[in-house]
């Protein structure tokens, strides 16, 4: 909800689709700068209690903007201000929320509550923006309350998770510590190849920072068009999420990690050739769909190749290749958009993700070819 609200206002403000850009990129920074800290927090405090003060964080920020909203204070500055805000927060919440969900439920599971996990974000996915492009017709005030009231929650929420919580050992702060996720991953090229093609796909294949130019330049539709579309690609995701927690992959799941980014590739190709609003909802579904297999096979091999003492600060690398990829994605396509026109923008992107996954077969075969997961525990 929040999303749509950001992106429909600071659009509205200037009809300039580089600032669009420029708030993905606003809330990828804090991701860079405290990626290191944001990891060790996760493997020596309780894990519960970060996320719980990062959701607060972000719900103070959120009601910020609803305030300046209501009383006509609101501008391009505040609102980057407050997504900075929202993305420091979350740049420890994702590597923690990651960490927690293997101290749930046992490994031999792990495959089917990754989806499951996924399958509920993608529930709110869809909900969120179809919420918040309605309430936005009540104003964009409506729509940061209620996402203050909806941070809240989730912070309360989290407190009730359950889990036999031991003190982690505390190793005293130095270079190396900090460092050991990144030292973890250079030398695993299963979960680098899973990161990389991750990153380089959607780094070159995003293009929902430009649904507001769609939704108002080309199909001539208002907020709640913007809030469909948002919604399209959790649709396919939420789907393929339920399927693969009731039946999860068993047998190549490296290749099938190829294919689904191929096919995020062949969709985001349609979707900018698209001058249909149905046909690109069908597109942004496929998309999602696609997406959220690559994502389950590659959060589930993170997750089952990292131990325990080490997996906040390998989360939080692998959140900020995901922050990278999604956020400086949008920024790139913000840029090319401004350059060169929306619709090359995106189909320039969808090749490069063709061009990627093709690539990624040579550069890491052994990702291509893990058979299953079973062979990684």
């Amino acid at each position: 909800m929040q999303v749509v609200a950001v992106g429909w206002q600071i659009y509205a403000l200037t009809s300039n689709p580089l600032d669009l850009g420029l708030v993905a990129l606003t809330e990828f920074l804090p991701a860079v700068l405290l990626v290191l800290f944001a990891g060790h927090a996760a493997d020596i405090f309780d894990r519960r209690v970060v996320v719980r003060v990062s959701q607060t964080v972000q719900g103070l920020a959120v009601a910020m903007l609803a305030s300046a909203t209501a009383f006509g204070a609101v501008s391009n500055e505040l609102i980057l201000a407050a997504v900075f805000t929202i993305g420091g927060a979350r740049s420890f919440e994702q590597p923690t929320m990651n960490s927690l969900l293997p101290a749930v439920v046992p490994g031999e599971l792990l495959p089917r509550a990754v989806a499951a996990s996924s399958s509920a974000t993608q529930t709110a996915a869809i909900a969120g923006p179809a919420i918040g492009g309605i309430l936005y017709l009540l104003g964009p005030t409506f729509v940061y309350a209620t996402c203050t009231v909806l941070f809240i929650a989730a912070s309360l929420l989290t407190g009730l998770i359950d889990i036999a919580h031991v003190p982690a050992r505390r190793e005293p702060t130095s270079l190396a510590v900090l460092f050991a996720g990144f030292a973890f991953i250079r030398a695993n090229p299963i979960v680098l190849g899973a990161i990389l093609l991750d990153l380089f796909a959607v780094l070159l294949g995003g293009a929902t920072a430009l649904l507001p130019v769609f939704v108002r330049d080309i199909f001539a539709v208002g907020p709640w068009g913007l809030g469909v579309l948002r919604a399209c690609p959790a649709v396919g995701a939420l789907a393929t999420g339920i399927v693969l927690s009731r039946t999860p992959l068993r047998r190549n799941v490296g290749h099938l990690m190829y294919g689904g980014v191929a096919v995020y590739g062949m969709a985001t190709i349609v979707f900018g050739l698209s001058t249909s609003f149905v046909v690109s909802m069908a597109a942004l579904v496929l998309l999602g769909a696609s997406d959220m297999v690559s994502v389950v096979v590659r959060q589930t091999l993170v997750q089952l190749e990292t131990p325990d003492p080490m997996r906040g600060r390998v989360s939080a690398v692998n959140s900020l290749f995901v922050a990278g990829s999604n956020q400086i994605g949008d920024f790139r396509a913000g840029v090319m958009a401004a350059w060169f026109g929306t619709i090359p923008a995106v189909l320039m992107g969808g090749v490069g993700t063709l061009l990627i996954a093709a690539v990624w077969i040579k550069a890491f075969p052994a990702l291509f070819n893990v058979e299953s997961y079973s062979k990684r525990r």
